[in-house]
């Protein structure tokens, strides 16, 4: 059995305005994936996911390209500590 991980990242480009936050959701939903999303002031994108490695593995591996009008300059990853989350949420 594959143990939980979980990572905030950073994520900036032009990502706001696109439908990130909405495309992020889904495709946490998809892979099982809990935690949320939310804009940042600075115009990036902050999300902290929790999953098992394999989920992770191609959640961050999609977000490097996102929804079809972003564009991703760079990703920066913190390990988390893993929390009780029940779903995944854009958080406004």
């Amino acid at each position: 059995m594959e143990t939980e991980q979980r990572l905030d990242l950073i994520i900036s480009g032009r990502v706001q305005g696109v439908g990130y936050r909405y495309s992020v959701k889904m495709k946490a939903d998809s892979l099982g994936i809990k935690g949320y999303v939310k804009n940042l002031r600075d115009g990036s994108v902050f999300v902290t996911a929790q999953g098992n490695k394999g989920a992770m593995d191609n959640f961050v591996k999609w977000c490097y390209q996102g929804p079809p009008a972003a564009i991703v300059r760079e990703i920066e990853k913190i390990l988390g500590t893993t929390e009780d989350f029940r779903d995944f949420s854009v958080v406004y």
